[in-house]
């Protein structure tokens, strides 16, 4: 699954590599990766693989799932499809409570108990999918878990969830996308060193040519 996943991800140019013009992330990192699953949503084939793994991994990991809460905004249409093919239950999560109306932060009905699974497009350092799963911890619910399409295995991103007590599973990762862009020469095969190291020690930046 993690190979048919990297390589439908590279099929449809969803990661972008560019070790010697890196991309700064908003938080200030600079990285040789930028992965774009919404790009999923408009690759019916791979669209069709990712939310079917999304399924497939949820029905294994955490077989005791009520619904599934999808992080906004890059988790909603992976959770709602997902939840569809699952017949169950799905909300989301807001980065913040609504200024308006019922003010509310978690969108859908969620009851104090529910078993519930959070999606997730993609893990850096983990920071925003553990402030949802605070969030839903919060309001009364038992989170079994994250669900995600990738993950850069950030060791930051690691220890925040290990801190937090809470499982991740992602479809792919940063090593297995970096072994199959060299393999079909999306990257070249001495680029792959370079981006592990990035990955190893974001704040190094000694990788960038």
């Amino acid at each position: 699954m993690e190979r048919l996943i990297a390589e439908d991800l590279l099929s449809i140019r969803a990661v972008f590599f560019r070790p010697d013009e890196p991309f700064t992330w908003a938080s200030g990192i600079k990285s040789p990766v930028y992965c774009d699953n919404r790009l999923t949503l408009t690759a019916p084939k791979v669209r069709n693989d990712v939310e079917n793994a999304l399924a497939e991994t949820i029905k294994k990991e955490y077989s005791e799932c009520e619904v599934l809460m999808g992080t906004s905004t890059a988790g909603i249409a992976h959770a709602a499809i997902t939840a569809h093919i699952l017949g169950l239950p799905m909300g989301y999560v807001r980065s913040g409570s609504k200024d308006h109306g019922r003010q509310n932060q978690i969108e859908g009905k969620l009851e104090k108990g529910q078993k519930v699974v959070v999606v997730e497009d993609l893990i850096s350092t983990g920071g925003s999918v553990i402030e949802v799963v605070n969030v839903l911890r919060e309001a009364g619910a038992e989170v079994l878990g994250i669900v995600s399409i990738f993950t850069y295995g950030m060791q930051k991103g690691l220890d925040r969830l290990a801190a937090a007590n809470v499982k991740n599973v992602s479809l792919t990762n940063f090593d297995v996308i970096a072994d199959v862009a060299a393999e079909t020469g999306y990257i070249k095969r001495e680029d792959v060193e370079r981006l592990i190291k990035f990955r190893n020690n974001p704040s190094d930046e000694s990788w960038i040519g």
